[in-house]
């Protein structure tokens, strides 16, 4: 059964914002738009109609989205319902009547679909640990015992007096490590001891001892002391609050009271082992997602690292640097954002738009600001298209080279003034992608952050873009597949979309792109390198000493360069345009080496013979043994049958040199002083 046409809800929120239909529906063909004045109250019965009859709908409303939803549960042949923000985005500003291709694209775009992703349980029993100093720990725990299992550590020292009815245990310790998370924290705790039942006037403990371990499902941390985790803001279960500040306290035991039973936490990321180029016979080579993560969830684990999705904050970072792919971003990856962005820039110029500014923001800081901005300001410049994404940090090359390759004209990334983690990864996206611009023709300042929590500051940040042309000819590509695929999609439609491409762009130190550069010379085409490049970028050939590379394949790890035991391989950042069509190109090649006895090729030509020209008359196991020489220039089988037909005896040569030592010297220069 076809699939029946897409109804659009448009409503002008009471004459607060003009509306433009004709707009939308040239960019959503096909579909049935319709227009309304206040959807939500007074035309409630009106959108009952429209949403019987099972068709898919859009509702250009996000803030009346919970009565849309109750009324549509009443109708028992509703369609789906997808919402989307045009209000603040688009309609409440001073550009508002120049708001009508934002609209259409942003409406467009809330139609591609938002793959599932998987999730992580978190199972909590209500076991928690109040770290603190003085008696404000013991208030946490009255208001907390109740509901929670609780135990209360104090941080010596301490002059506290003691319970008159123990209803939750107290003891005494300094808290030297801590791992874990919600539902599996453990503790090791130093100078660690249980009050004397007979404290008086103060409470007095017991005899100490290091290392006590403990576990706990909640942390609540009201020590004032340093964090016990990086990013300890995003780390599930352990609420950490200023004991100076009596409101936070609270809000912290109000929070951990919420925090029994089963969680569902996304999996934010997708790990492939098989394509991570860590490590390689314990060589370390990449190593971008291990300086990155704010919040130590990934670790070397052999050949690759791990990640801990209990732990993981789902910043991105990690995925954004990947070279190879092997960690990616799940909400959403990477080439269903780049399928909302062609929609949302295609339907954006489709609708007459002009230079499109793409800005990436966060659910929660971000659209904080848009919505204080549109409320209380001037709202968002008509060309301003806001991409919601659940990280800012999570955007990587692809997204900005695909932005510039399907029209925009910038890219900005909204932040906050501090931010919540370390936001390097970000800056190293930017860093790789101002070059690569630069390169290819797009002059100014195309990709950059603004960090602010203040909406008037976020609206003239905007407004002092200055005016530049996108592509000229804009790519209209799908993108399909793994991350790495993607990117090198998305390079390439930014190449042929560019104002003045040119083949090969040079890029910073530690940019995943590039060449090897080898010193023929030196090279023995041992193949170390070969066996140790985690992508097939370098290979040999079965029939013949040989070493290719391809350069497309090349995530500048390292690892060859590390391995190679002359030293002669060194990496050259550079992004060349045209490896993807490119054949591997021979880096070096010699003749085999045939066996004097049967003839057969085997190892390298030149290697053998400088190996029989370092070891003839210099050697003491062969200054004076053709026979031994020629076993060298063997094959292996010919080498056994030569060593069994003639008796030969390793040992049955010329006597080794007598070992010197300091006294053959010593008695030697005293001879000849002496004489």
């Amino acid at each position: 059964m076809a699939e029946r046409p897409r109804k659009i809800l448009i409503c002008s929120c009471e004459d607060t914002m003009p509306l433009d239909g004709e707009a939308v529906a040239r960019v959503c063909r096909g579909a049935d738009v319709v227009e309304g004045r206040q959807l939500c109250r007074a035309e409630l019965d009106r959108f009952r109609k429209l949403a019987a009859g099972g068709a898919p709908l859009t509702m250009a409303c996000t803030q009346e989205a919970p009565l849309f939803d109750e009324v549509a549960s009443e109708i028992k042949d509703s369609g789906k319902i997808t919402f989307v923000n045009i209000r603040e985005t688009a309609g409440w500003s001073k550009d508002a009547k120049a708001a009508g291709p934002k609209m259409a694209a942003l409406i467009a775009a809330s139609a591609e679909p938002t793959p599932n992703f998987a999730f992580v349980p978190l199972t909590s029993d209500g076991v928690t640990l109040i770290y603190g100093k003085d008696e404000q720990a013991i208030e946490a725990a009255n208001l907390l015992k109740d509901h929670l299992d609780v135990t209360v550590l104090i941080k010596p020292p301490s002059n506290m007096p003691p319970l008159r009815v123990t209803d939750f245990p107290v003891v005494k310790g300094s808290i030297r490590q801590a791992k874990g998370y919600l539902g599996a924290f453990e503790l090791t705790v130093d100078d660690y001891a249980a009050p004397n039942p007979s404290s008086r006037g103060e409470l007095t403990f017991g005899p100490a001892r290091n290392g006590a371990t403990s576990r706990c499902d909640i942390v609540i941390d009201l020590s004032g002391g340093a964090p016990l985790f990086p990013a300890a803001d995003l780390r599930d279960g352990y609420l950490r609050a200023d004991p100076g500040d009596p409101a936070a306290v609270l809000r912290a035991v109000l929070k951990a009271r919420d925090l029994t039973g089963t969680f569902d936490k996304p999996r934010y990321i997708t790990f492939t082992e098989d394509l991570c180029a860590h490590s390689r016979s314990k060589i370390v080579g990449c190593h971008r997602c291990l300086d990155l993560c704010p919040t130590g969830a990934i670790a070397p684990n052999g050949d690759h690292v791990a990640i801990d999705p209990h732990i993981c904050a789902g910043c991105g970072q990690c995925a954004a640097a990947c070279p190879t792919g092997a960690a990616a971003y799940a909400l959403p990856p990477s080439d269903a954002l780049l399928r909302k962005l062609r929609a949302l820039l295609g339907g954006y110029r489709e609708a007459g738009g002009k230079q499109a500014i793409v800005l990436f923001h966060d659910g929660e800081h971000g659209l904080e600001l848009i919505d204080a901005l549109a409320r209380h300001g001037d709202g968002l410049p008509a060309n301003v298209l806001p991409v919601q994404v659940n990280e800012v940090t999570q955007v990587g090359l692809e997204a900005v080279a695909a932005s510039l390759a399907y029209g925009a004209s910038a890219v900005r990334f909204l932040i906050r003034a501090k931010p919540r983690h370390d936001v390097a990864g970000l800056a190293k996206t930017i860093a790789l992608a101002q070059p690569i611009l630069s390169g290819l023709g797009f002059s100014g300042a195309r990709v950059s952050t603004i960090e602010t929590d203040d909406p008037d500051a976020l609206g003239n940040a905007l407004g002092a873009i200055l005016s530049m042309d996108g592509a000229a000819k804009p790519a209209t590509f799908s993108a399909v597949g793994l991350k790495r695929d993607v990117v090198r999609h998305a390079l390439r439609e930014l190449h042929a979309a560019a104002p003045a491409p040119i083949d090969i762009v040079p890029l910073p130190q530690g940019a995943p792109f590039g060449t090897v550069v080898v010193n023929v010379a030196g090279c023995t085409l041992c193949l170390s390198c070969v066996s140790a490049c985690p992508t097939g970028a370098l290979s040999d050939d079965p029939e013949k000493p040989m070493l290719r590379f391809a350069e497309d394949a090349c995530v500048q790890c390292g690892l060859c360069q590390a391995t190679c035991p002359e030293k002669v391989i060194s990496l050259k950042p550079q992004l060349d345009f045209r490896s993807a069509t490119a054949m591997s190109r021979i880096i070096k090649q010699e003749e085999p080496f045939e066996c004097i006895r049967c003839g057969k090729p085997f190892g390298v030509k030149s290697t053998v013979e400088r190996v029989v020209a370092k070891l003839e008359g210099k050697h003491w196991m062969f200054k004076d043994s053709q026979k031994r020489l020629d076993v060298i220039k063997m094959c292996a089988d010919c080498r056994v049958n030569a060593m069994v037909a003639d008796n030969f005896d390793p040992f049955a040569t010329t006597p080794r040199p007598k070992v010197r030592t300091t006294e053959d010297y010593l008695r030697e220069r005293e001879q000849k002083g002496e004489s």
